[in-house]
């Protein structure tokens, strides 16, 4: 099939761009001995995770506990919920995993440990629990230093459970425009990092893992020395808010490409300058701003209703025909993909591939 009879709204990969972006991650990471740890919250998909995992990524994070069994069931074997998972039900579906894959998961408080520790006595299993140190964002997390120390020898403590160290990530520097901007804040974070990793040390507890980094700063996590483990994952999709970031010479920063798209028809053009999509923020995610159209900055994406997505143009633009079928960048690569059921891969204008969205809606 070619790419313009795809029906729409659709989430389409440029799958050329797509493995250009995973391997360029690759080759970023391999010099710096930091490894991959993608997340999985933003592709939902054992298949790209799996993808990942062949060029060299140690495993996958997630959010949810339903991201994870879906992760598991689909052949990925070392995961980790880099949250924190609270109430007996999601935690016995957590440790149960156990059975067939590596499980890990993050905690903030003495009592999470505790309940972490039944279930896993209960299943009769053996997981790794970081502790989780705000490093800046002000989310979750206890306090880089004595607190975190406190947790870890709790955890190490334990029958079932194993310290897996500490979760450090720094989500509210991602997305600051300016390049100097984020090193400072991703400063602060190593900095804390490497506080804590040094008062465990003389407490003699090992720290295998720092994790965090994303798409945004992980050049700065992993030339550390202190982070060992970068959890970005939107770098493989590309999206309109992430493309706004800039490098030290004041220009976008272009690392990687956008290859996550949604593919619309143009459904009303009742005048020139107007034209309507059949794809509202039912189809592409808003919360980042408006998505911007592949290749074609002379039309503007102005607003977004449940079914109908309204683009404005100019005099000097040809107009924009009935049925024509335009790409959209997300402004949140995120919260759209988990709007579809498929991804659709494109390669060279015709459809090469159909992938399930598979831990869609996985929220609990």
């Amino acid at each position: 099939m070619r790419e313009d009879e795809i029906d729409t709204p659709a989430l389409v990969i440029d799958l050329d761009a797509f493995e250009y972006n995973l391997d360029r991650m690759a080759a970023l990471l391999a010099p710096t001995g930091a490894k991959l740890r993608a997340h999985a919250k933003t592709h939902k998909s054992p298949i790209i995770a799996l993808q990942q995992i062949a060029r060299g990524a140690v495993g996958q994070c997630v959010q949810k506990v339903a991201e994870a069994e879906i992760l598991a069931w689909g052949g990925v074997k070392d995961i980790l919920v880099s949250n924190e998972v609270v109430g007996g039900a999601k935690l016995a579906r957590l440790v149960a995993l156990a059975r067939i894959a590596k499980v890990a998961v993050c905690v903030d408080d003495p009592a999470q440990i505790v309940a972490i520790e039944a279930a896993a006595e209960a299943a009769g299993a053996r997981i790794s629990v970081l502790v989780e140190i705000d490093i800046g964002a002000s989310r979750c997390g206890v306090q880089p230093g004595p607190e975190a120390v406190t947790l870890a020898k709790q955890i190490a403590a334990s029958k079932h459970l194993i310290f897996g160290g500490l979760q450090a990530y720094q989500g509210s520097a991602q997305h600051r425009r300016g390049v100097e901007e984020r090193r400072k804040l991703i400063d602060h974070a190593i900095d804390g990092s490497r506080r804590t990793v040094e008062q465990l040390r003389q407490q003699g507890l090992a720290c295998p893992i720092v994790g965090g980094g994303g798409t945004g700063t992980f050049e700065i996590e992993a030339s550390s020395g202190v982070y060992t483990e970068i959890q970005a994952g939107s770098y493989a999709f590309m999206d309109a808010d992430y493309a706004r970031n800039l490098d030290a010479g004041g220009s976008p920063v272009s690392t990687f490409r956008h290859s996550l798209f949604v593919l619309a028809t143009v459904m009303s053009a009742p005048r020139h300058g107007l034209a309507v999509l059949d794809a509202g923020h039912k189809a592409v995610s808003i919360d980042s701003g408006m998505p911007t159209l592949w290749q074609r900055p002379d039309i503007r994406y102005v607003s977004a209703s449940d079914e109908h997505g309204k683009l404005e143009y100019g005099p000097e633009t040809s107009a924009v025909k009935l049925g024509e079928k335009l790409r959209l960048i997300p402004g949140h690569c995120d919260p759209t993909v988990d709007r579809f059921d498929w991804y659709v891969g494109v390669r060279g204008g015709r459809v090469e591939c159909l992938w399930p969205v598979a831990a869609r809606g996985g929220l609990n």
